[in-house]
Parts: C-alpha cells; structure tokens; sequence
C-alpha cells in the first residue's frame, strides 16, 4: 500500500494523473475518526463489513468529517471547541489543506459540501460576541476562504445540505459556550435551540424552535432523507427525571414534530442522543444515546420499534438494508436481516459515523 501511495503520489506531483476518487481510497462506505491504542488518532475508512480500508493520522482527537462528493478527500473536524479541520487525501494519505478558524473562533466539529464539491461549509463559533457562524471554504483552491454568515442562532453544531437543492440545514444547539471556560454552558435558563434554513449567500429561509416548555432540548445532529425530510437528534438539559422525546422531524413551513418512544427510553438514554441516521430507503430512523449505551429505532412516522443495547453506542449511519453503528470500545455493528458478528477493531470510534464514497 505504501509503494502504490507513493507512486499516486507522484503521478499527482507530476501532473500526469487525474484527481484520485473514492475507488482509488478502496471505496469507503464509512468514515470515522477514532484513538489508537498509543494514543494517536486516527481517520478511517470502513467498508460494508466494517473492515477498515484506510487508517491516516490526525493531530488531536477529531469529531465528525466531511466527505467530498467525488474526489478521494475527508475533511476531519476537530472535536469542539477545536480550532482545525484537516483534509487529507484518502488515497495517498497526504494533507491536501489545514483550515484554521479565524480569531476567536472555533470549529463545531461538523462539515459539509455543495453538491458539485466546490464549497465547504463550516459551523463555527464566534465566542466573543455569542453568535453561530457558518464559514465558506473554496475546495477549487486548497479550501480558501471565502466568507462567512450567520448560522440563524448560538452555538452551530451539525449542518448539512438538503438533498437536491442549494440550501443549507443547520442544527443550532442553542448553548452559549467560551473556550475559557472549556466545555462549560453559559446560558442554560435562557437557552433557545433552532433549525435554521439558509441559502449559500446566508439568507434565511425558514427557521424551526422546540416549543417553550422544551426549550432546553438542545437540537445536535442532523440526518436529511432524499425528499427533504429532517430528523433532528436532541440532547436535553434540563431535569433528567423527566426528558421529553430526544427525536424531531421536520420540514420547512411546519412545525417541529417530536417523537417519543413511551418506553422510558429518552430517560435510560440520560436525555442524551449522540448522532441520528435516516435509513436509506427512508422509512426508519435510528438513534444513538452512548451514556445510556443504548441505540434506538423508529419508523418515519415516529412511532418507536425496537432497540439495540451496546455500552458506549455512538456513531450510526444507513446501509441499504438497515443501519451501521460503531462505539467507544472499537465495535461496528449492523442492524440488518444478515446483521452477522460484530467486528472488533483495536482502536476506540469516536462519535460519528459518516457517509464515505458517494
């Protein structure tokens, strides 16, 4: 693998090799950070089975990445409040940019592209003043910056794009955070999560809050089915002895739709949803709580229909027949007709489980 990374390599250098696809990086299905055994972190990418096909360093523990829709490139987010994003050819393994957040920023943690691939958009956070920014990257020319514009609320988390169309979703959280202060959340009582719409210039087109008595269900991640459908995954901050439903859907014009399980699960869950998934055929939805060790799914309608029990279940993404799931202690798992064994990697997921080759 290294001789045929070296020669790519310097194809590439060359100029006499086109711009490598995700066939060239062994088609990933997955991407997800993850720490090595010697305390070094990693990017991966996984294949339907849940063997890994690339294994490239990353400087300090990553969060979630973005995959480019058609060049063998991931940009790899730092988990918050970090300050860098690293693309990296997955074929090669080199560093293709670094994006430094500007000052006083920091990255959420969450990307994604335009449909072509020639814009990166970032979630950031400008903690002085306490706003959510949405940064604009030029992937044409080694992800320059471009511009930036508000995210329609504080503290940005995911965003992605809604399929078929030019417009960004963005999962505002809500929380007021400070790198001083750590991870620490400084406006708890007055806390006002949202789903933003906005076009790439930055306009706002429809914008979505939990209902007041919910106020402090703190909208994360995101999942976007092909006709626009958006299930939003929520982590609550309020009383754990009584957590309301952790799952919404949502489509702009409407408001928000929360959907419970009524089986005490959001409880056992400790009001705490780390990332959602639409299966690909549209008509489930799963969903992870890593405290509760607990993954759940419902039907699109919000009706809930079962659920997987795995200590440190976080990362979830859709197979064509079902969903994939990776956790802290190094094990993907498949919940599908022909699920299998677990496998068992030497190394601990981080919190995402991404869609890779596209």
């Amino acid at each position: 693998m290294s001789t045929r990374r070296s020669f790519i390599a310097g194809m590439l250098a060359s100029g006499f090799f086109p711009l490598p696809t995700w066939a060239e990086a062994g088609s990933p299905v997955f991407l997800s950070a993850g720490l090595r055994p010697d305390g070094t972190y990693v990017l991966c990418g996984l294949g339907a089975s849940g063997e890994i096909t690339f294994e490239l360093p990353l400087p300090a523990r990553g969060h979630a990445a973005a995959a480019h829709p058609t060049l063998a490139q991931a940009v790899a987010f730092a988990r918050r409040p970090g300050r860098f994003a690293l693309v990296i050819d997955c074929v090669t393994g080199r560093e293709l940019a670094r994006l430094a957040a500007p000052a006083g920023r920091h990255f959420y943690g969450h990307g994604t592209f335009s449909a072509d691939g020639d814009l990166l958009f970032t979630t950031e956070n400008d903690y002085e003043t306490a706003r959510g920014i949405v940064g604009i990257w030029d992937a044409r020319h080694r992800y320059k910056r471009l511009g930036e514009f508000s995210s329609g609320g504080i503290g940005p988390h995911d965003i992605r794009r809604v399929p078929g169309s030019d417009t960004l979703v963005v999962a505002n959280g809500g929380i007021e955070t400070h790198p001083e202060t750590g991870r620490a959340k400084l406006n708890i009582p007055t806390m006002r999560p949202n789903l933003s719409y906005l076009s790439y210039s930055g306009t706002l087109q429809d914008s979505a809050e939990p209902p007041e008595e919910m106020h402090r269900n703190s909208i994360r991640h995101l999942s976007v089915r092909r006709d626009g459908l958006v299930a939003a995954a929520c982590q609550w901050q309020g009383d754990l002895g009584d957590v309301p439903a952790l799952l919404a859907t949502h489509r702009p014009g409407e408001p928000l739709h929360f959907h419970a399980s009524a089986t005490d699960l959001e409880r056992k869950m400790q009001g705490y949803v780390g990332s959602v998934a639409v299966s690909q055929d549209g008509e489930q939805i799963a969903i992870t709580g890593p405290r509760g060790g607990l993954a759940s799914v419902f039907d699109v309608a919000g009706r809930y229909t079962g659920f997987l029990d795995e200590p440190d279940i976080c990362g979830t993404a859709a197979l064509p027949d079902g969903f994939a799931f990776t956790t802290g202690k190094g094990f993907v798992l498949f919940d599908r007709p022909d699920a299998g064994r677990p496998v068992r990697q030497n190394l601990q997921w981080d919190n995402h489980l991404v869609a890779g080759a596209v």
